[in-house]
């Protein structure tokens, strides 16, 4: 790194010059709103101009220098984290905790007895069952302790996560089917204490530099009706949009005038301001976006939106409603355009709230050729999404030039979670649509998907990031800054976010610069 090695005077008369010469943006002016430019400053910031410069450094030539760039990516201020399963984010580590705090144990064979409340059932090796004295079942204190078990417990941590998956050669499920497997394994325990659990993630945001958090907590309840359920559960592809709506209407008049549907929704909402008590302060914001399963039958599903909206309506904290579950699921891909017309009718009826759509998370030979044309368009123009997770499949949508127009002029914002499209979908490098995006000046935000799983932080998706794409230092900014801009906060808690991005990253800049003045 020879530019830092000359004297200090030189290398400060060398930033202003590159600072004219460049135009470029201060840190507090770098995020763009959507239909905004870059704003120049009016005087040079040197600190800036130092990190700019480094950082340039860091990622010019055939290899990036990694070691350095890993440093660089856990120190810089990331903003929040939009796309953030809380089941998915915590490690298996974590669980295994819970596993003996729930007094729960772990199967270590077929045979296991699974000692329930209700008799015994029986559960496969790597579950998790609900009696520590079954046979055929261990603690996952002596899991952990017993070197007898180590084999075990590393084909555990395997199980309950992608770790190892790709390093070395070994029987494995299909990469879509290991990831998704893994929730199977520790979701009797995922509830053990969702305070303790964000506490978890909080700690570990703090430690990353993340100052919001947009999570997904568990998923909406559903109240039956056999009755309208019946109706609901006829409809398919080609019902029209008459019938569609007339059973929309009279499941929602039912849930919104049934005591027990009001009740429920407002235990719900009451839950996830029980989970985030004490978790909000100065430093650090949690949110969360609620859920349904898209691999459930139409009644439930409705009924499930219903309940993610009118709780959306009753809490603060819950800022947007989604869809989760594997895109390719049969279920999933034969009533998607039923469901982006679900949440149309919702929408029209709690217009406030927000939805963030997993949609897209698809690739050619995943579903047919033609099950890729319409699942962005869809969750934007029948659904009304304001940020698209994933969006992988642009590439084989019908009027796809229009679709990227149509989302820069609007500004709906795309989740990259360029770690788990790697793992499920092969989809990374020069493959990955968010060149495309970038060209197109679609807006985009970095984020994990489900770290725990991935075995991964945010750090290290800005890692591949800059790594990989090679983002100019502006980009790289204004892309941390669409992070709390797209964000389903209010104006004031945006522009709150905004300022202490700005002391985050002078101080950041600072400390840059004064390490390669200490280098001297």
């Amino acid at each position: 790194m020879a530019i830092w090695r000359i004297s200090s005077t030189l290398r400060f008369t060398f930033l202003a010059a590159a600072f004219l010469v460049s135009g470029c943006a201060n840190h507090a002016d770098l995020a763009q709103a959507p239909g905004e430019g870059l704003v120049v400053q009016s005087e040079p910031d040197l600190n800036y101009l130092a990190t700019q410069n480094y950082y340039h450094e860091l990622i010019s030539g055939a290899m990036p220098s990694i070691a350095e760039l890993t440093l660089f990516t856990n120190q810089l201020p990331k903003g929040g984290d939009l796309h953030h399963h809380y089941s998915g984010a915590l490690y298996v580590e974590t669980y295994l905790d819970w596993v003996d705090k729930s007094h729960f144990c772990i199967c270590l064979d077929n045979a296991c007895q699974g000692g329930t409340k209700g008799g015994l059932e029986s559960a496969a090796k790597y579950e998790v069952v609900k009696n520590w004295k079954s046979g055929g079942c261990i603690s996952a204190g002596d899991l952990r302790t017993q070197k007898k078990y180590s084999a075990f417990y590393r084909d555990l941590l395997k199980r309950w996560s992608d770790k190892d998956f790709a390093n070395h050669f070994h029987e494995q499920s299909p990469p879509d089917q290991q990831f998704f497997d893994t929730f199977g394994f520790f979701g009797s325990v995922s509830d053990y204490s969702y305070q303790a659990g964000l506490q978890a993630l909080k700690e570990r945001a703090i430690a990353e530099n993340v100052l919001y958090l947009e999570t997904m907590l568990k998923s909406a309840p559903a109240v039956d009706n056999p009755s309208l359920a019946k109706t609901l559960n006829a409809l398919n592809a080609d019902s029209s949009d008459r019938d569609m709506e007339a059973a929309f209407q009279a499941y929602f008049d039912f849930l919104a005038s049934d005591p027990a549907a009001k009740a429920v929704v407002e235990e719900y909402a009451r839950s996830h301001a029980q989970a985030a008590a004490g978790i909000n302060d100065s430093h650090f914001t949690l949110r969360f976006q609620t859920y349904v399963s898209r691999n459930s039958a139409p009644a439930k599903v409705f009924s499930g939106l219903y309940a993610a909206f009118a709780a959306a309506q009753q809490s603060a904290l819950i800022v947007g409603v989604n869809l989760v579950g594997p895109e390719n699921g049969y279920i999933a891909m034969r009533d998607y355009s039923l469901h982006m017309k679900m949440l149309r009718f919702l929408r029209q009826r709690f217009p406030e709230t927000k939805l963030s759509l997993h949609a897209g998370e698809l690739v050619l030979g995943m579903v047919p050729p033609e099950g890729l044309k319409s699942h962005i368009n869809e969750a934007l123009n029948i659904a009304g999404a304001r940020r698209i997770g994933h969006a992988v499949d642009i590439v084989h949508e019908a009027d796809a030039y229009q679709l990227l127009e149509q989302m820069k002029t609007g500004g709906v914002a795309v989740e990259i979670n360029l770690t788990s499209n790697a793992f499920i979908l092969g989809v990374e490098y020069e493959a990955h649509p968010l060149q495309l995006y970038r060209r197109y000046n679609v807006p985009y935000v970095i984020s994990t998907d489900d770290a725990g799983v991935s075995r991964n932080n945010l750090s290290n998706e800005y890692l591949l990031f800059t790594s990989r794409y090679k983002p100019t230092y502006e980009e790289l900014k204004a892309v941390v800054y669409n992070s709390i801009d797209y964000a389903f906060l209010h104006d004031q808690e945006k522009a709150d976010a905004r300022r202490e991005l700005d002391k985050r990253f002078a101080g950041f800049e600072a400390q840059i610069a004064k390490q390669l003045e200490l280098e001297e």
